[in-house]
């Protein structure tokens, strides 16, 4: 038995999809939340197989919960229940640990069949979300690789690639989170490149890092 956690703002959306869902012989909706909030409260309370989460809520929204949820109680599944294509969801929702994403618009009998397959572990990513993705990895990718070759022409003790495109994305201040999602390697091994980063270029800590790098930049 799949066992769900629905959580939206529009009362026709989440009590629809739990009409839906519940008529479906493996699945049982546990509970109904209003907001990030309370789909955070039922999964601590109810340990859901899978949280359908909308992007979009008063209080704390859907990618804020998710990345709560995905901390606390890493094993719960979220899927991104959604109406918006934006680049920035798509690449926050995955980079916090969405198994994928369901178009609030989708055929009923894929939209079951999906969470089907995110409970058995497959990543959900609907064509329209994909062709987003896509286009924000090569623009990603264009930026990394231009900040990277920056880097590259810069006087210093040697660096890598990979530590060249990690330096790069410090730069552009992103997280240790966002440096393993967008380079697809673990938050563990992205801190051990930091690590290595630090020794090399004689610096303690981010801030020192960043400022050094980017007087570099400016050299």
């Amino acid at each position: 038995m799949i066992r769900i956690v629905i959580a939206d703002d529009q009362m026709l959306i989440r009590e629809g999809l739990g009409t839906i869902i519940g008529l479906e012989d493996d699945m049982e909706v546990l509970g109904i939340a209003m907001n990030g909030s309370e789909a955070y409260e039922m999964t601590a309370r109810l340990s859901p197989d899978i949280v359908l989460m909308d992007v979009q809520m008063p209080g704390i929204d859907g990618i804020t919960s998710l990345k709560r949820i995905k901390s606390d109680y890493p094993e719960t599944k979220v899927l991104i229940l959604t109406t918006y294509l934006e680049e920035k969801y798509i690449v926050d929702g995955l980079a916090g640990g969405a198994i994928g994403y369901l178009l609030k618009d989708m055929d009923t009998n894929r939209m079951i069949e999906a969470i089907r397959d995110a409970y058995e572990g497959r990543y959900i990513l609907p064509s329209e979300v994909a062709a987003k993705l896509a286009i924000r990895i090569a623009d990603l990718s264009k930026e990394i690789a231009g900040a990277a070759q920056q880097l590259s022409t810069v006087r210093w003790p040697e660096l890598t690639e990979r530590e060249q495109m990690v330096a790069a994305l410090i730069v552009k201040g992103c997280s240790n989170r966002e440096i393993a999602a967008q380079l697809y390697i673990a938050e563990g091994t992205v801190r051990n490149y930091i690590s290595t980063l630090y020794s090399k270029l004689e610096v303690s800590d981010r801030v020192q890092a960043i400022v050094l790098l980017q007087s570099l930049l400016r050299a």
